[in-house]
């Protein structure tokens, strides 16, 4: 084989894994997948979307848009968040008046956790404590994972992950304890919980839980740093989990969802004003709870998600047979 071949061949690893890694990034501030419930009271020609929601690897967050133009909602419904100083709109004096000049749209999260909490359901917010606040630091570490794998030589490759991984630890110390992060977090959990149902002892408890197990996610993320590079240093082929692991995420991501649909579908409230049998909420498709249609199904950012699996797939694959090789360690 000619000495060029296996700098054509790094060169490939490379890009597929920098664009991967851009792909990730992106996928980061993207929302992976959407949820939206339809029902009689809420009719498609003045909520055409239904009451939706956004699901990111930070939070959830609105889907739903201000209406367009000449539609019905738009002519019957002032969509625009009134304040305090706002005053009372008048049909007569003010039916020139662009009212809904700015509107946002629904606040469709609040919508929804308004509908849940009649059969019992807790909260939107209540749903992965740990990882929300915690997916900003992981996305890094998959980050430094991802450029160490560029680099073909192990010695090099220890030296940008070392270095990378203490920037790492140093932005979560600093972010969660340091600038109270975590506690800032925890309050606001605890908050939101409370919203319909308030019971502070247990809502307390599970306060407490969360900043618990957050210390404990935290500690075996600086553990798996020391984990990575101790196996890098040790294994050849260990390298290669470099890229496999940031492979998986759109794996990940629906366990994850998959896992808090079930929480909340079997933890709901006996206050709630309906009752409704402990059930498995829709993960992807179309579904029926009491008198509402849910819709489940994968937005653009898990597009990204897999596009992020198949670059990396095809930069293993050459950079596995550069191993073989001894092109690349």
């Amino acid at each position: 084989m000619s000495a060029a071949a296996p700098s054509k061949q790094n060169l490939v690893v490379a890009a597929l894994t920098a664009l991967a890694t851009a792909l990730m990034i992106a996928a980061f501030f993207a929302p992976i997948w959407w949820v939206s419930l339809t029902a009689p009271n809420y009719p498609p020609d003045a909520f055409p979307d239904g009451i939706r929601i956004h699901f990111h690897f930070d939070g959830v967050y609105n889907g739903c848009k201000a209406a367009g133009k000449g539609t019905r909602m738009d002519s019957e419904i002032i969509q625009k968040e009134l304040a305090h100083d706002d005053e009372r709109y008048n049909p007569i004096t003010d039916k020139n008046k662009d009212v809904n000049k700015g509107a946002q749209g629904l606040d469709c999260v609040h919508e929804m956790n308004t509908i849940n909490h009649y059969v019992g359901m807790f909260p939107i917010a209540t749903g992965a404590p740990v990882e929300k606040p915690l997916a900003k630091f992981f996305f890094a570490f998959f980050t430094v994972m991802l450029v160490g794998f560029m680099v073909p030589r192990r010695k090099p490759r220890l030296l940008v992950l070392a270095a990378g991984f203490a920037a790492v630890a140093a932005w979560i110390i600093v972010d969660q304890y340091v600038l109270g992060g975590l506690e800032a977090h925890v309050a606001h959990y605890v908050s939101e919980t409370a919203t319909f149902f308030n019971e502070p002892e247990k809502i307390q408890g599970w306060g407490e839980n969360v900043t618990t197990i957050t210390h404990v996610v935290i500690a075996g993320t600086l553990l798996a740093m020391l984990v990575v590079l101790a196996g890098v240093a040790r294994l050849p082929s260990f390298s290669l989990l470099l890229a496999l692991i940031p492979a998986l995420l759109p794996v990940f991501f629906l366990i994850t969802y998959a896992g808090w649909l079930w929480f909340f579908g079997h933890n709901m409230h006996p206050w709630g004003a309906f009752t409704v049998k402990p059930f498995m909420p829709t993960v992807f498709g179309e579904g029926k709870v009491a008198q509402f249609s849910t819709y489940s199904y994968p937005y653009w950012g898990y597009g990204l998600l897999l596009g992020v699996m198949v670059c990396l797939l095809l930069a293993l694959l050459i950079r596995r047979k550069q191993m073989r090789e001894g092109s690349a360690e």
